[in-house]
């Protein structure tokens, strides 16, 4: 038996040293381990559609005897991500919510890797088609109008990161089809990356971020990951996006502040501007010291994203806006 050149066997457990080291690595700041999946009452299922000639999917969450004229809110997955990534990374905290409150929940899949959303990022083809995302999620709440009888006046859309940017696609573009949004981890579009067409007046909408988020800057700037990574455009600030809402619908004056004390970590701040007639209301929830995550006590984002806090709940923060405009 020939003996391995020992220069080879020093390099071979460098090699090995630093595969584990990677591996480790990869482990600490990307991996979180799946949340459980909880008993529920309703039915999860699979359905397409087709739109502008293009094959569309999605999931759809139904509660055990929905009654006829309950709210349907839809869940927006991010970045490269679809309607299991959404549900796993909110805990199905959204399905919870819908067997407590009596809602039907859909989950769409965007075309791209990301929706295209008002920023440049969206703005790409697929194999050389450019789909319509905003004109597929209309098509979409329209077909699910008629198939679970839901109450066209009472449809939310809710979105995280990439999908939370979408959201606010559909509040300044479609507002007349959506009761109330809700962005989490998104900021309005700087002007030089700005390329939606807004109407005069927009829904209800929430903006809920993290103060230390490291991909979408609380402060407005630059959407990167460690500066390399997932180059999504400018965007203005988390207090500057919420106040673009508060002028689009012509609410004046300050905020109304208030701070939400947690058991463990910062307080929320919760900042509310509300329209005289009390119909349109925009709140800004800000997450001190959190990262890029929907909070939530079921599972943990990955360590890369920056900070994890397990409270508030975020899903149910959402729905409770929801329910409030639904008044």
């Amino acid at each position: 038996m020939k003996r391995i050149p020992r220069l080879l066997l020093t390099g071979l457990l460098s090699l090995l040293a630093l595969a584990a080291t990677g591996a480790a690595l990869f482990g600490y700041f990307l991996y979180t381990p799946a949340p459980e999946v909880p008993q529920l009452s309703g039915t999860l299922s699979k359905g397409s559609i087709e739109v502008a000639g293009i094959q569309r999917s999605y999931r759809t969450y139904v509660p055990k005897d929905l009654p006829q004229g309950a709210p349907l809110v839809l869940v927006m997955h991010g970045s490269g991500e679809g309607p299991q990534a959404i549900r796993a990374g909110t805990g199905y905290g959204f399905e919870r919510l819908a067997d407590q409150h009596g809602f039907a929940v859909v989950y769409p899949k965007s075309f791209g890797f990301d929706w295209n959303d008002c920023s440049s990022v969206g703005d790409t083809a697929v194999n050389g088609v450019r789909a319509d995302d905003a004109g597929f999620l209309a098509a979409l709440v329209d077909k699910l109008v008629g198939e679970l009888g839901v109450d066209p006046k009472r449809v939310f859309a809710a979105g995280v990161s990439n999908g939370g940017s979408m959201a606010l696609r559909l509040a300044l573009e479609q507002p007349q089809r959506y009761r109330a949004v809700a962005a989490a981890l998104a900021n309005v579009p700087a002007p030089q990356n700005f390329q939606c067409q807004p109407g005069a007046q927009t829904p209800s909408v929430m903006i809920l971020n993290g103060t230390e988020d490291p991909l979408v800057p609380y402060a407005g700037g630059e959407i990167n990951l460690l500066g390399l990574f997932y180059k999504g455009g400018y965007v203005i600030s988390s207090t500057a996006s919420a106040r673009y809402f508060a002028d689009r619908n012509a609410i004046a004056g300050p905020p109304q502040v208030s701070l939400t004390p947690m058991a463990q970590g910062s307080p929320v701040e919760h900042a509310r501007w509300q329209a005289a007639d009390g119909r349109t209301e925009v709140e800004l929830v800000t997450l001190h010291g959190a990262g890029h995550g929907l909070p939530q006590p079921w599972a943990r984002r990955p360590r890369l994203l920056g900070p994890s806090p397990m409270a508030p709940n975020g899903p149910a923060l959402i729905w409770a806006f929801f329910e409030r405009q639904a008044q």
